[in-house]
């Protein structure tokens, strides 16, 4: 499913008491579903069973975020539409692997399954099956839509292949194309050793350990050994290691200091507030546009995933060009004996084409950690 975002905010004093109101009004809205087909795919039925128990683990979260009953049942269509279409694209390409004579071995789908036991439910069968249940799919089911989730990943997985070699001269156009994106304030590469008072300890003392920490850098000491000795901050372990920094990421006082030391150079005692503080530059850069050498990487794996999105589509268009594809609901009307994706009107709110352009909530669930996105 494509990326979906919902901003949804509630302000002002009556902002609690409506919006009890309102969860009281959502807890009301609900999607009835009838018995019948959503699609076909060839000789392949998609009913609307299986839609229903790919789209009603969203229902909550979709009722808990929508503003009115209207905007619940646009929402609902929305995500119901585009998990048809990711059905129907599944079972096209399923169609295609098996077309092509590929096999996924039983053992592999075996350990598939087992791990996934493993890793969602710590190796627990019967909560396993408890979730399969509430989700309304049995074990064979399950283990149906994992061998396709499986082999849908490893056909786009082959037609990513084609994508792999690019061009020393595609990499410059895209720099020369795309140069702002590459622009990077200046920074600095620091560690640090922080020193805050400890109860009942005097500032002097603080500051005579400060010095004799300096003193101690200035005999050829280790900044790291230091810092893992002596700093009290949250990078202590890692030897005051704080990383590139930008200045407006530091304060103000320290950021003055650490832009005007050298690289390999460390600063005196910096007294901010109660705090002690001693500074190394790793490394510093300036402001402006990388060197090319620099994004070189990450500009071909831009490139590569952008041929690999581009290639993907046109192979699934091919698919669905093809194949013989109905898509008929009876919550959409009139059938429709073609190949592009169904209108809905799945809730009682009538939805009008140029109202279905709004976004939708980002992440929906329940979901468990890991589980795909419904429909692919």
């Amino acid at each position: 499913m494509r990326n979906l975002v919902l901003l949804f905010a509630l302000t002002g004093l009556a902002a609690a008491p409506l919006a009890a109101q309102m969860q009281d009004d959502r807890n009301s809205w609900d999607v009835k579903y009838t018995n019948g087909i959503a699609a076909q795919v060839e000789e392949q039925i998609i009913t609307l069973e299986e839609l229903r128990r790919e789209v009603s683990p969203l229902i909550p979260e979709i009722r808990n975020r929508a503003r009115t009953r209207y905007e619940f049942d646009r929402y609902v269509s929305q995500v119901t539409r585009e998990i048809l279409q990711n059905l129907v694209d599944r079972a096209l390409i399923v169609r295609d692997f098996n077309e092509r004579g590929y096999q996924i071995p039983e053992t592999y789908l075996q350990n598939e399954y087992d791990d996934y036991i493993i890793k969602e439910f710590n190796g627990d069968r019967s909560e396993f099956l408890e979730f399969l249940r509430m989700q309304g799919k049995s074990d064979l089911q399950f283990r149906q839509e994992l061998k396709e989730r499986l082999i849908v990943g490893f056909m786009r997985s082959e037609m990513q292949k084609s994508q792999t070699e690019v061009s020393p001269q595609k990499i410059r156009d895209y720099y020369e194309k795309n140069r702002s994106r590459f622009y990077e304030e200046a920074a600095v590469e620091v560690r640090m050793i922080t020193l805050t008072p400890l109860a009942y300890e005097s500032p002097d003392l603080m500051r005579q350990q400060a010095d004799a920490i300096v003193a101690k850098l200035a005999a050829g000491e280790d900044f790291a050994e230091l810092a893992k000795k002596y700093s009290q901050d949250d990078k202590r372990n890692d030897g005051g290691d704080w990383g590139w920094i930008k200045r407006d990421e530091m304060l103000t006082e320290l950021a003055d200091v650490a832009f005007n030391i050298e690289p390999g150079n460390y600063s005196g005692v910096i007294e901010q507030g109660d705090n002690l503080f001693i500074i190394k530059v790793e490394d510093k850069r300036q402001e402006g546009i990388q060197d090319i050498e620099k994004v070189r990487n990450d500009i071909e794996l831009a490139i590569t995933q952008q041929l690999a999105r581009q290639a993907a589509e046109k192979w699934l268009e091919r698919l669905r060009k093809k194949a013989y594809i109905k898509y008929f609901l009876e919550e959409a009307g009139e059938r429709r004996n073609d190949t592009s994706p169904v209108e809905m009107n799945i809730g009682s709110g009538k939805l009008k084409p140029e109202d279905d352009t709004d976004a939708l909530p980002e992440k929906l669930g329940p979901r468990r950690p890991g589980q795909p996105t419904p429909g692919m």
